[in-house]
């Protein structure tokens, strides 16, 4: 399912237009996104929950050339299952 689809099913589940569908599902990941950035950690009760991981600072390779490279450290966000989504998908 991508973006698109998730505003179909919205619009036709919840009897909404397509602009007002589009809106929520907007709201929702602006928010989501605007809570990681700060740091937050997003859950959603039996569904999932996002987080930020700090990765430090390593030396890694260039495969074409084979030298060193220094990887500056980053934040990346994460994705965790969880359990009654486990349970629905694993039917």
């Amino acid at each position: 399912m991508n973006k698109l689809e998730l505003i179909s099913a919205l619009r036709q589940k919840a009897h909404l237009t397509k602009a007002e569908a589009s809106e929520v599902v907007k709201i929702f990941f602006d928010s989501l996104t605007d809570a990681l950035k700060n740091g937050e950690r997003v859950e959603i009760r039996g569904l999932c929950s996002f987080f930020i991981k700090n990765y430090k600072s390593y030396t890694g390779r260039n495969p074409k050339t084979g030298k060193k490279v220094v990887i500056p450290a980053k934040k990346l966000p994460f994705f965790k299952c969880g359990k009654e989504l486990k349970e629905r998908v694993d039917f």
